[in-house]
């Protein structure tokens, strides 16, 4: 069972909330995707069932394959936000860590071409892989980066100044129409990069050049 931690091994002492997460950020990213260029956020949830820690190997399913990654930079929160201004978001973000959004590809293509939701998609168990968190203190949200590495490959690089919208702006946007409790995650968007996992590969998760998690992919059945 999921519990946030800190990357000390200590518990961060906040339930497993939802995770909110942000698509369509990074320009690049929508180009390697051949996305439009969002008017506003694209907002999507995945639910505490989602989420899955770094502690032991991640479990992609044969049933659910293909599955590709997206690292994304992760906030945890720590007090109720609603309609949210600048400085709530600031005082309730306690920690910063990495996330990957797993996504099954060719099921989110399908049903985007029929107009429907992600979610087959998106949130199914297992989801949303989160890192220990880092405490705020040090970090600059606007610039700050991170980077997922496969089988010592540097891979993807994310960098929040590149953000089409930053984080304390996005935690605001989103607030106006979910209320964050304590204990959700905000997952801020994924850089370009973003590819397909195998059984064997070993990743790496990393903020401004700090090892946050390894671990490695087997595929179960």
């Amino acid at each position: 069972m999921y519990l946030h931690q800190w990357v000390d091994g200590k518990g961060a002492g906040l339930p497993t909330g939802k995770a909110v997460c942000i698509g369509r950020n990074y320009v690049e990213h929508v180009q390697e995707l051949n996305n439009p260029i969002p008017d506003e956020p694209v907002l999507f949830i995945k639910p505490a069932t989602s989420i899955v820690g770094t502690d032991s190997a991640l479990a992609l399913s044969e049933s659910l394959a293909p599955i590709h990654y997206e690292a994304e930079l992760s906030v945890l929160i720590s007090k109720p936000l609603t309609k949210a201004k600048p400085e709530e978001v600031l005082d309730a973000i306690v920690g910063v860590g990495v996330a990957l959004d797993l996504t099954r590809r060719e099921a989110q293509s399908k049903l985007k071409e029929k107009g429907l939701p992600w979610e087959l998609a998106k949130a199914f168990d297992g989801s949303c892989v989160q890192s220990p968190f880092v405490p705020l203190e040090g970090f600059d949200l606007s610039a700050t980066t991170y980077g997922l590495d496969i089988n010592g490959k540097p891979t993807q690089r994310g960098d929040t100044s590149l953000m089409i919208n930053p984080v304390v702006d996005l935690i605001c946007h989103l607030t106006q129409y979910f209320t964050l409790a304590p204990g959700d995650i905000v997952l801020t968007g994924t850089p370009k990069g973003v590819g397909k996992l195998a059984d064997g590969d070993a990743l790496t998760l990393t903020l401004s050049d700090q090892v946050l998690a390894e671990f490695s992919c087997v595929k179960v059945a």
